[in-house]
Order: C-alpha cells, then structure tokens, then sequence
C-alpha cells in the first residue's frame, strides 16, 4: 500500500494546506485529500509542483508500506511466495 505523508511534511514546516494551495495552484480539496490520504492517485505533476514547494523528493512524501497479504500472482497464476531468498545474487 502506498501511504501519501503530505500532513507530516507539512506538520514539519509548519505549512498548512491553504499556503501549500497557494503555492503550488493545486485546487486545496486535492490537497486536501492527498493530506487525509484519501486519495486513489496522484498526479505526478502534482507531486512535481509539492515537491518543488517544499523543497523535498518524492520519498518524503511517498512510502510503500507491505500489504499484509499479497495480492499479486506470478505468471503461472498462483500467489507469490511471502518472501524468496535471494542468496548468491
């Protein structure tokens, strides 16, 4: 699952969602659902234009948190193994 961590950055620069609205021209119910994570997607210009704004990349914004079952299959059609050791790679 991809976490969306707008609400701690701005915390951190003691931003709030209307100074980043006005910055970057993002309509401020966007950057409101990108703040409460609520958002299905995210526009990469949007990310682009928060990024710029705040002086930041995109892993600051951004995680990748495992989802506790997965959800992908491997080309055979069967689930994918939890976890496959890679050793002597």
């Amino acid at each position: 699952m991809i976490r969306i961590l707008l609400s701690k950055k701005l915390g951190e620069l003691k931003w709030t969602q209307a100074d980043l609205a006005r910055a970057t021209g993002i309509r401020p119910t966007t950057i409101s659902d990108y703040y409460n994570e609520i958002a299905e997607r995210m526009n990469l210009n949007h990310l682009d234009l928060i990024c710029e704004a705040l002086d930041c990349e995109p892993d600051e914004i951004l995680i990748r948190v495992p989802n506790p079952e997965p959800g992908v299959r491997n080309r055979t059609g069967f689930e994918k193994p939890a976890t496959e050791s890679k050793v002597g790679i």
